[in-house]
């Protein structure tokens, strides 16, 4: 029983190896603030990962809905959808900023006012299929800024 347990063990923390290695670097995490009766706003970062990854899942408690966008030019009219996936080259620095990829926040749980902070949960796939889930906070930053 004890070895079956052990090999279990050794078997978790090998298969988690290849994910700890990949890590994707979060930085400069952060949340537009809002007003009050805004239902809506954005979180922004930049991503890096060391192996060709893809961001496929983003989660807060902040937010009953929580999408990842993309903005782009169309027919000269800037539109806003949502994406199931964002590709991160390895090696590259890959922005969601206003105005470009970004995560939407949708159905706030209260205003988010400067100062807060929001967790984030990203889910990221590397080329074999593992997903890894990292926990980011993100600072609130008041309108304006």
């Amino acid at each position: 029983m004890l070895l079956r347990r052990m090999l279990l063990i050794t078997g978790l923390v090998m298969g988690a190896a290849p994910l700890a290695a990949a890590e994707v670097a979060v930085s400069d995490a952060w949340v537009r603030g809002t007003v009050p009766g805004q239902m809506g706003t954005g979180a922004f970062m930049r991503l890096t990962s060391p192996v060709d990854a893809t961001l496929v899942g983003v989660a807060s408690p902040a937010a009953k809905v929580v999408e990842l966008h993309e903005m782009k030019m169309e027919g000269g009219m800037m539109k806003m959808s949502a994406i199931h996936r964002l590709p991160l080259p390895a090696g590259k620095v890959v922005e969601l900023k206003p105005r470009g990829y970004h995560v939407m926040l949708m159905d706030l749980a209260r205003p988010l006012k400067d100062g807060d902070t929001v967790p984030l949960s990203l889910t990221f796939e590397d080329k074999a299929g593992a997903r890894q889930t990292i926990v980011v906070k993100a600072s609130v930053r008041a309108l304006g800024k």
